[in-house]
Protein backbone atom coordinates (compact mmCIF):
# COMPACT_ATOMS: atom_id res chain seq x y z
CA UNK A 1 0.00 0.00 0.00
CA UNK A 2 3.01 2.30 0.26
CA UNK A 3 2.57 3.53 -3.33
CA UNK A 4 -0.99 4.61 -2.58
CA UNK A 5 0.17 6.47 0.52
CA UNK A 6 3.06 8.18 -1.31
CA UNK A 7 0.68 9.48 -3.99
CA UNK A 8 -1.91 10.65 -1.50
CA UNK A 9 -4.38 7.98 -2.64
CA UNK A 10 -4.56 6.47 0.83
CA UNK A 11 -4.59 8.39 4.12
CA UNK A 12 -4.81 11.58 2.09
CA UNK A 13 -6.25 14.81 3.57
CA UNK A 14 -5.72 13.65 7.15
CA UNK A 15 -5.14 16.31 9.82
CA UNK A 16 -1.65 16.37 11.32
CA UNK A 17 -1.49 16.57 15.12
CA UNK A 18 1.99 17.60 16.21
CA UNK A 19 1.73 20.22 18.97
CA UNK A 20 1.98 19.15 22.63
CA UNK A 21 -1.22 21.08 23.46
CA UNK A 22 -3.28 19.24 20.82
CA UNK A 23 -1.76 15.89 21.74
CA UNK A 24 -2.66 16.51 25.38
CA UNK A 25 -6.23 17.48 24.43
CA UNK A 26 -6.54 14.40 22.23
CA UNK A 27 -5.37 12.16 25.09
CA UNK A 28 -7.82 13.80 27.47
CA UNK A 29 -10.68 13.16 25.06
CA UNK A 30 -9.45 9.64 24.29
CA UNK A 31 -9.30 8.81 27.98
CA UNK A 32 -12.76 10.34 28.45
CA UNK A 33 -14.23 8.08 25.73
CA UNK A 34 -12.22 4.87 26.03
CA UNK A 35 -10.12 5.01 29.20
CA UNK A 36 -6.93 4.84 27.12
CA UNK A 37 -4.11 7.22 26.15
CA UNK A 38 -1.61 7.23 23.32
CA UNK A 39 2.15 7.65 23.59
CA UNK A 40 2.34 9.11 20.06
CA UNK A 41 3.76 12.63 19.87
CA UNK A 42 2.95 13.19 16.19
CA UNK A 43 0.06 11.50 14.37
CA UNK A 44 -2.74 12.11 11.89
CA UNK A 45 -6.51 11.99 12.39
CA UNK A 46 -9.55 11.65 10.14
CA UNK A 47 -12.89 13.43 10.41
CA UNK A 48 -13.82 11.32 13.45
CA UNK A 49 -10.48 11.75 15.22
CA UNK A 50 -9.38 8.21 14.39
CA UNK A 51 -5.62 7.94 13.87
CA UNK A 52 -4.00 5.08 11.92
CA UNK A 53 -0.83 5.53 14.01
CA UNK A 54 -2.78 5.20 17.26
CA UNK A 55 -4.69 2.26 15.80
CA UNK A 56 -1.37 0.53 15.12
CA UNK A 57 -0.17 1.31 18.63
CA UNK A 58 -3.34 -0.14 20.18
CA UNK A 59 -3.52 -2.96 17.60
CA UNK A 60 -7.16 -1.95 17.30
CA UNK A 61 -8.51 -0.13 14.25
CA UNK A 62 -11.87 0.17 15.99
CA UNK A 63 -10.67 1.89 19.17
CA UNK A 64 -13.18 4.70 18.46
CA UNK A 65 -15.84 2.43 16.95
CA UNK A 66 -16.66 -0.34 19.42
CA UNK A 67 -18.00 -3.46 17.66
CA UNK A 68 -18.25 -1.36 14.50
CA UNK A 69 -21.67 0.09 15.42
CA UNK A 70 -20.90 2.75 18.03
CA UNK A 71 -18.84 5.41 16.27
CA UNK A 72 -17.22 7.82 18.72
CA UNK A 73 -15.40 10.95 17.63
CA UNK A 74 -12.82 13.49 18.81
CA UNK A 75 -12.76 16.97 17.29
CA UNK A 76 -9.61 19.04 17.71
CA UNK A 77 -10.40 21.48 14.90
CA UNK A 78 -13.23 22.28 12.50
CA UNK A 79 -10.75 21.57 9.68
CA UNK A 80 -11.53 17.89 10.22
CA UNK A 81 -14.70 18.46 8.17
CA UNK A 82 -12.66 18.04 4.96
CA UNK A 83 -10.86 14.87 6.10
CA UNK A 84 -11.92 11.36 5.02
CA UNK A 85 -13.40 8.74 7.33
CA UNK A 86 -11.13 5.71 7.63
CA UNK A 87 -12.37 2.19 8.32
CA UNK A 88 -15.95 3.26 7.60
CA UNK A 89 -18.54 0.71 8.70
CA UNK A 90 -21.55 2.70 7.46
CA UNK A 91 -21.80 4.85 4.36
CA UNK A 92 -23.72 7.55 6.24
CA UNK A 93 -21.20 8.16 9.04
CA UNK A 94 -18.94 10.68 7.28
CA UNK A 95 -21.89 12.69 5.97
CA UNK A 96 -23.41 12.85 9.45
CA UNK A 97 -20.14 14.01 11.02
CA UNK A 98 -19.51 16.56 8.30
CA UNK A 99 -23.01 18.02 8.58
CA UNK A 100 -22.66 18.20 12.36
CA UNK A 101 -19.41 20.14 12.04
CA UNK A 102 -20.78 22.48 9.37
CA UNK A 103 -24.01 23.19 11.23
CA UNK A 104 -22.09 23.95 14.44
CA UNK A 105 -18.95 25.46 12.93
CA UNK A 106 -18.95 28.69 14.95
CA UNK A 107 -19.70 26.91 18.23
CA UNK A 108 -17.14 24.18 17.60
CA UNK A 109 -14.53 26.75 16.61
CA UNK A 110 -15.00 28.45 19.97
CA UNK A 111 -15.03 25.19 21.93
CA UNK A 112 -11.97 23.64 20.24
CA UNK A 113 -9.98 26.81 20.90
CA UNK A 114 -9.85 25.70 24.55
CA UNK A 115 -10.52 21.95 24.61
CA UNK A 116 -11.27 18.88 22.52
CA UNK A 117 -14.86 17.98 21.74
CA UNK A 118 -15.72 14.32 22.28
CA UNK A 119 -18.93 12.61 21.26
CA UNK A 120 -20.73 9.65 19.77
CA UNK A 121 -23.10 8.77 16.94
CA UNK A 122 -25.78 7.18 19.10
CA UNK A 123 -28.14 4.44 17.96
CA UNK A 124 -30.15 1.76 19.72
CA UNK A 125 -27.95 -1.16 18.55
CA UNK A 126 -24.83 -1.92 20.58
CA UNK A 127 -23.96 -5.28 19.00
CA UNK A 128 -24.63 -6.33 15.41
CA UNK A 129 -24.01 -10.05 15.80
CA UNK A 130 -26.60 -10.97 13.13
CA UNK A 131 -27.38 -9.24 9.81
CA UNK A 132 -30.99 -8.70 10.87
CA UNK A 133 -29.92 -6.50 13.79
CA UNK A 134 -28.41 -3.99 11.39
CA UNK A 135 -31.89 -3.20 10.17
CA UNK A 136 -32.85 -2.18 13.69
CA UNK A 137 -30.75 0.95 13.17
CA UNK A 138 -33.23 3.59 12.06
CA UNK A 139 -31.99 6.84 13.55
CA UNK A 140 -28.60 8.26 14.48
CA UNK A 141 -28.37 11.05 17.06
CA UNK A 142 -25.26 13.01 18.00
CA UNK A 143 -24.13 13.60 21.56
CA UNK A 144 -21.09 15.82 22.05
CA UNK A 145 -19.36 18.01 24.64
CA UNK A 146 -15.90 19.08 25.64
CA UNK A 147 -14.00 16.83 28.02
CA UNK A 148 -14.60 19.38 30.77
CA UNK A 149 -18.34 19.46 30.10
CA UNK A 150 -18.49 23.03 28.81
CA UNK A 151 -21.71 22.52 26.84
CA UNK A 152 -23.51 20.87 29.75
CA UNK A 153 -22.26 23.56 32.14
CA UNK A 154 -23.40 26.27 29.73
CA UNK A 155 -26.88 24.76 29.70
CA UNK A 156 -26.90 24.77 33.51
CA UNK A 157 -25.70 28.37 33.56
CA UNK A 158 -28.45 29.31 31.13
CA UNK A 159 -31.01 27.79 33.49
CA UNK A 160 -29.49 29.73 36.41
CA UNK A 161 -29.69 32.97 34.45
CA UNK A 162 -33.36 32.31 33.71
CA UNK A 163 -33.99 31.69 37.42
CA UNK A 164 -32.08 34.83 38.34
CA UNK A 165 -34.22 36.91 35.98
CA UNK A 166 -37.62 35.36 36.67
CA UNK A 167 -37.75 34.04 40.23
CA UNK A 168 -38.96 36.41 42.94
CA UNK A 169 -35.98 37.38 45.03
CA UNK A 170 -33.49 36.05 42.49
CA UNK A 171 -31.51 39.27 42.76
CA UNK A 172 -31.01 38.60 46.45
CA UNK A 173 -30.14 34.87 46.22
CA UNK A 174 -26.45 34.90 47.19
CA UNK A 175 -26.02 31.14 46.63
CA UNK A 176 -27.46 31.34 43.10
CA UNK A 177 -25.28 34.33 42.27
CA UNK A 178 -22.15 32.58 43.60
CA UNK A 179 -22.96 29.45 41.57
CA UNK A 180 -23.46 31.56 38.44
CA UNK A 181 -20.11 33.28 38.91
CA UNK A 182 -18.32 29.97 39.48
CA UNK A 183 -19.97 28.38 36.43
CA UNK A 184 -19.23 31.41 34.23
CA UNK A 185 -15.52 31.06 35.01
CA UNK A 186 -15.62 27.71 33.25
CA UNK A 187 -17.99 28.51 30.38
CA UNK A 188 -17.41 32.19 29.63
CA UNK A 189 -20.20 34.61 28.76
CA UNK A 190 -22.94 32.32 27.41
CA UNK A 191 -25.24 35.28 26.80
CA UNK A 192 -22.93 36.96 24.29
CA UNK A 193 -21.18 33.78 23.13
CA UNK A 194 -23.58 30.81 23.30
CA UNK A 195 -21.86 27.43 23.31
CA UNK A 196 -24.92 25.22 22.88
CA UNK A 197 -24.58 22.60 20.12
CA UNK A 198 -27.58 21.89 17.92
CA UNK A 199 -29.47 18.70 18.76
CA UNK A 200 -29.24 16.68 15.56
CA UNK A 201 -30.58 13.31 14.50
CA UNK A 202 -30.48 11.57 11.13
CA UNK A 203 -32.74 8.94 9.61
CA UNK A 204 -31.02 5.75 8.53
CA UNK A 205 -33.27 4.51 5.73
CA UNK A 206 -30.86 3.81 2.87
CA UNK A 207 -27.26 2.92 3.65
CA UNK A 208 -24.33 0.57 3.08
CA UNK A 209 -22.63 -1.30 5.89
CA UNK A 210 -19.32 -3.15 5.84
CA UNK A 211 -20.65 -5.78 8.23
CA UNK A 212 -21.14 -9.37 7.04
CA UNK A 213 -19.20 -8.89 3.83
CA UNK A 214 -21.07 -5.74 2.82
CA UNK A 215 -24.80 -4.99 2.69
CA UNK A 216 -26.84 -2.31 0.92
CA UNK A 217 -30.11 -1.53 2.67
CA UNK A 218 -32.79 0.37 0.74
CA UNK A 219 -35.85 1.02 2.91
CA UNK A 220 -36.79 4.52 1.83
CA UNK A 221 -37.77 3.57 -1.73
CA UNK A 222 -41.11 2.42 -3.20
CA UNK A 223 -39.87 -1.17 -3.47
CA UNK A 224 -37.52 -1.89 -0.51
CA UNK A 225 -34.79 -4.51 -0.70
CA UNK A 226 -31.42 -5.53 0.71
CA UNK A 227 -28.49 -6.30 -1.62
CA UNK A 228 -25.72 -8.35 -0.02
CA UNK A 229 -22.23 -9.22 -1.20
CA UNK A 230 -22.17 -12.76 0.18
CA UNK A 231 -24.64 -15.50 -0.70
CA UNK A 232 -28.10 -14.47 0.49
CA UNK A 233 -28.61 -17.93 1.97
CA UNK A 234 -25.73 -17.22 4.36
CA UNK A 235 -27.20 -13.88 5.43
CA UNK A 236 -30.42 -15.45 6.63
CA UNK A 237 -33.82 -13.88 7.08
CA UNK A 238 -33.98 -10.09 7.03
CA UNK A 239 -36.93 -7.86 8.02
CA UNK A 240 -37.28 -6.45 4.50
CA UNK A 241 -39.44 -7.68 1.60
CA UNK A 242 -36.60 -8.88 -0.67
CA UNK A 243 -32.96 -9.89 -0.33
CA UNK A 244 -30.65 -10.21 -3.35
CA UNK A 245 -26.99 -11.07 -3.70
CA UNK A 246 -24.65 -10.06 -6.50
CA UNK A 247 -25.56 -13.12 -8.56
CA UNK A 248 -29.16 -11.87 -8.85
CA UNK A 249 -28.24 -9.50 -11.67
CA UNK A 250 -31.67 -9.28 -13.28
CA UNK A 251 -33.39 -8.75 -9.93
CA UNK A 252 -30.93 -5.97 -8.98
CA UNK A 253 -31.36 -4.33 -12.38
CA UNK A 254 -35.14 -4.40 -12.02
CA UNK A 255 -34.90 -3.04 -8.48
CA UNK A 256 -32.80 -0.10 -9.67
CA UNK A 257 -35.14 0.61 -12.57
CA UNK A 258 -38.43 0.33 -10.67
CA UNK A 259 -37.15 2.70 -7.98
CA UNK A 260 -35.88 5.11 -10.68
CA UNK A 261 -32.36 5.08 -9.24
CA UNK A 262 -30.22 4.77 -12.39
CA UNK A 263 -29.90 5.99 -15.95
CA UNK A 264 -27.87 4.69 -18.93
CA UNK A 265 -24.67 6.65 -19.45
CA UNK A 266 -25.59 6.95 -23.13
CA UNK A 267 -28.78 8.85 -22.16
CA UNK A 268 -27.13 11.13 -19.59
CA UNK A 269 -27.17 14.80 -20.51
CA UNK A 270 -24.00 16.86 -20.57
CA UNK A 271 -21.48 13.99 -20.60
CA UNK A 272 -19.22 12.49 -23.24
CA UNK A 273 -20.65 9.00 -22.94
CA UNK A 274 -18.40 7.45 -25.59
CA UNK A 275 -15.26 8.77 -23.84
CA UNK A 276 -16.42 7.31 -20.53
CA UNK A 277 -17.03 3.92 -22.14
CA UNK A 278 -13.64 4.03 -23.90
CA UNK A 279 -11.98 4.58 -20.54
CA UNK A 280 -13.83 1.66 -18.98
CA UNK A 281 -12.66 -0.50 -21.89
CA UNK A 282 -9.07 0.61 -21.27
CA UNK A 283 -9.34 -0.45 -17.63
CA UNK A 284 -10.48 -3.91 -18.70
CA UNK A 285 -7.60 -4.21 -21.19
CA UNK A 286 -5.15 -3.16 -18.47
CA UNK A 287 -6.51 -5.85 -16.17
CA UNK A 288 -6.02 -8.55 -18.82
CA UNK A 289 -2.54 -7.28 -19.71
CA UNK A 290 -1.53 -7.24 -16.05
CA UNK A 291 -2.56 -10.88 -15.72
CA UNK A 292 -0.20 -11.57 -18.63
CA UNK A 293 2.63 -9.79 -16.75
CA UNK A 294 2.86 -6.89 -19.20
CA UNK A 295 4.74 -3.83 -17.94
CA UNK A 296 2.06 -1.13 -17.64
CA UNK A 297 4.17 1.62 -16.07
CA UNK A 298 3.22 4.87 -17.81
CA UNK A 299 0.92 3.06 -20.24
CA UNK A 300 -0.92 5.44 -22.57
CA UNK A 301 -4.19 4.88 -24.42
CA UNK A 302 -2.16 3.99 -27.53
CA UNK A 303 -0.26 1.36 -25.52
CA UNK A 304 -3.56 -0.08 -24.27
CA UNK A 305 -4.96 -0.23 -27.81
CA UNK A 306 -1.89 -2.20 -28.84
CA UNK A 307 -2.28 -4.54 -25.89
CA UNK A 308 -6.00 -4.87 -26.66
CA UNK A 309 -5.16 -6.07 -30.17
CA UNK A 310 -2.48 -8.37 -28.79
CA UNK A 311 -4.83 -10.04 -26.30
CA UNK A 312 -8.05 -9.62 -28.27
CA UNK A 313 -8.94 -13.29 -27.84
CA UNK A 314 -8.72 -12.94 -24.04
CA UNK A 315 -10.84 -9.82 -23.60
CA UNK A 316 -13.93 -10.63 -21.51
CA UNK A 317 -17.54 -10.28 -22.62
CA UNK A 318 -17.88 -7.06 -20.65
CA UNK A 319 -15.32 -5.42 -22.95
CA UNK A 320 -17.06 -6.80 -26.05
CA UNK A 321 -20.40 -5.35 -24.93
CA UNK A 322 -18.93 -1.90 -24.29
CA UNK A 323 -17.14 -2.00 -27.66
CA UNK A 324 -20.44 -2.76 -29.42
CA UNK A 325 -22.07 0.18 -27.64
CA UNK A 326 -19.22 2.51 -28.68
CA UNK A 327 -19.54 1.34 -32.30
CA UNK A 328 -23.22 2.29 -32.17
CA UNK A 329 -22.39 5.70 -30.72
CA UNK A 330 -19.44 6.60 -32.95
CA UNK A 331 -19.70 4.52 -36.12
CA UNK A 332 -23.44 4.22 -36.67
CA UNK A 333 -23.24 0.52 -35.87
CA UNK A 334 -26.23 -1.62 -34.93
CA UNK A 335 -27.80 -1.14 -31.51
CA UNK A 336 -26.36 -3.88 -29.27
CA UNK A 337 -28.61 -5.99 -27.10
CA UNK A 338 -27.16 -5.77 -23.61
CA UNK A 339 -29.50 -7.35 -21.09
CA UNK A 340 -29.14 -7.27 -17.33
CA UNK A 341 -27.45 -10.68 -17.45
CA UNK A 342 -24.75 -9.36 -19.79
CA UNK A 343 -21.44 -8.71 -17.98
CA UNK A 344 -21.32 -5.20 -19.51
CA UNK A 345 -24.77 -4.13 -18.30
CA UNK A 346 -23.91 -2.39 -15.02
CA UNK A 347 -20.89 -0.73 -16.66
CA UNK A 348 -23.37 1.21 -18.81
CA UNK A 349 -25.25 2.78 -15.87
CA UNK A 350 -24.83 5.63 -13.40
CA UNK A 351 -27.03 6.95 -10.59
CA UNK A 352 -29.74 9.45 -11.38
CA UNK A 353 -29.90 12.78 -9.56
CA UNK A 354 -31.42 11.94 -6.16
CA UNK A 355 -30.42 11.99 -2.50
CA UNK A 356 -28.98 8.47 -2.63
CA UNK A 357 -26.93 8.94 -5.80
CA UNK A 358 -23.63 8.32 -3.93
CA UNK A 359 -25.00 5.10 -2.45
CA UNK A 360 -26.21 3.84 -5.83
CA UNK A 361 -22.89 4.69 -7.51
CA UNK A 362 -21.19 2.83 -4.65
CA UNK A 363 -23.29 -0.25 -5.43
CA UNK A 364 -22.58 0.06 -9.16
CA UNK A 365 -18.84 0.32 -8.40
CA UNK A 366 -18.95 -2.99 -6.55
CA UNK A 367 -20.88 -4.58 -9.44
CA UNK A 368 -18.26 -3.33 -11.94
CA UNK A 369 -14.92 -4.02 -10.21
CA UNK A 370 -12.84 -3.69 -13.40
CA UNK A 371 -13.69 0.01 -13.57
CA UNK A 372 -10.90 0.96 -11.19
CA UNK A 373 -11.61 4.69 -11.31
CA UNK A 374 -15.24 4.38 -10.19
CA UNK A 375 -14.23 1.78 -7.60
CA UNK A 376 -11.67 4.18 -6.12
CA UNK A 377 -13.95 7.22 -6.17
CA UNK A 378 -17.15 5.58 -4.96
CA UNK A 379 -16.08 2.66 -2.77
CA UNK A 380 -12.62 3.01 -1.27
CA UNK A 381 -13.04 0.09 1.14
CA UNK A 382 -13.70 -2.28 -1.79
CA UNK A 383 -10.89 -0.64 -3.79
CA UNK A 384 -8.28 -1.20 -1.07
CA UNK A 385 -9.36 -4.83 -0.63
CA UNK A 386 -9.12 -5.43 -4.38
CA UNK A 387 -5.79 -3.61 -4.65
CA UNK A 388 -4.25 -5.99 -2.14
CA UNK A 389 -5.04 -8.93 -4.45
CA UNK A 390 -3.95 -7.41 -7.79
CA UNK A 391 -0.69 -8.35 -9.53
CA UNK A 392 2.04 -5.75 -9.17
CA UNK A 393 1.72 -4.75 -12.84
CA UNK A 394 -1.89 -3.69 -12.31
CA UNK A 395 -1.09 -1.88 -9.07
CA UNK A 396 1.56 0.17 -10.89
CA UNK A 397 -0.84 1.11 -13.68
CA UNK A 398 -3.71 1.99 -11.35
CA UNK A 399 -1.59 4.19 -9.06
CA UNK A 400 -0.05 5.97 -12.04
CA UNK A 401 -3.43 6.52 -13.70
CA UNK A 402 -5.18 7.82 -10.58
CA UNK A 403 -2.27 10.12 -9.77
CA UNK A 404 -2.02 11.44 -13.34
CA UNK A 405 -5.66 11.57 -14.39
CA UNK A 406 -7.72 11.87 -11.20
CA UNK A 407 -5.67 13.67 -8.57
CA UNK A 408 -5.07 16.72 -10.78
CA UNK A 409 -8.81 17.49 -11.04
CA UNK A 410 -10.91 15.50 -8.61
CA UNK A 411 -13.95 17.76 -8.77
CA UNK A 412 -13.91 17.93 -12.57
CA UNK A 413 -13.61 14.15 -12.90
CA UNK A 414 -16.46 13.53 -10.48
CA UNK A 415 -18.64 16.05 -12.26
CA UNK A 416 -17.89 14.53 -15.66
CA UNK A 417 -18.73 11.03 -14.45
CA UNK A 418 -21.54 11.57 -11.97
CA UNK A 419 -22.67 15.21 -12.19
CA UNK A 420 -26.22 16.06 -13.18
CA UNK A 421 -27.89 18.95 -14.94
CA UNK A 422 -31.31 20.19 -13.92
CA UNK A 423 -34.02 18.34 -15.86
CA UNK A 424 -35.83 20.27 -18.58
CA UNK A 425 -39.22 19.19 -17.31
CA UNK A 426 -40.85 17.15 -14.59
CA UNK A 427 -40.69 13.44 -15.26
CA UNK A 428 -44.13 11.86 -15.69
CA UNK A 429 -45.36 9.53 -12.99
CA UNK A 430 -45.47 5.97 -14.31
CA UNK A 431 -48.22 3.84 -12.90
CA UNK A 432 -47.05 0.30 -12.16
CA UNK A 433 -49.25 -2.59 -13.11
CA UNK A 434 -51.31 -4.47 -10.55
CA UNK A 435 -49.13 -7.50 -11.27
CA UNK A 436 -46.33 -5.89 -9.28
CA UNK A 437 -48.48 -5.56 -6.20
CA UNK A 438 -49.47 -9.23 -6.47
CA UNK A 439 -46.16 -10.97 -7.15
CA UNK A 440 -43.60 -8.27 -6.31
CA UNK A 441 -41.60 -6.03 -8.61
CA UNK A 442 -38.92 -8.63 -9.42
CA UNK A 443 -41.20 -11.28 -10.86
CA UNK A 444 -40.61 -14.86 -9.88
CA UNK A 445 -38.41 -14.20 -6.85
CA UNK A 446 -39.27 -16.36 -3.90
CA UNK A 447 -40.75 -14.34 -1.05
CA UNK A 448 -39.19 -16.90 1.27
CA UNK A 449 -36.02 -14.78 1.08
CA UNK A 450 -37.73 -12.20 3.28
Amino acid sequence: MHRLIEKGLMFGNLIRVDSPILVERYNRALNHLTGRKTSQKVFHIDISGYSPEVGDEFEDDLYLNHKGVNRQFILLTTEQATAPLLNAKFSTSRGILRQFIEENRAELFALTARDAVAGELVNSVFLADTPAKLLDIRKIAIEADTTSGTVADAAKLGDMIDRFKTEPGGWFDDVLIADMIGMAKRTGDVVRNPVALRQMSFGQENFWTDHFGGMYIFRGVPHPAAIVAQAKEDVGELPIPFTFDFTDRSAIARFLTLNDLVEPIMDARGVDAAAILHQKMDFIVASVAAEMKEDLAGATRRDLRRLGRQYAGMLPEAWQGLAALVRWAEEDGPWPTITSEHPAYFYTLRAKAHLDADLVNMLLAELTPLDIRQLFICHKEAFYRAYAEWPDEKRTYVVDFLDREYQVDKAGTRDALFGHEAPMMEMPVVRQSDLISRVGPWGAITRGRR
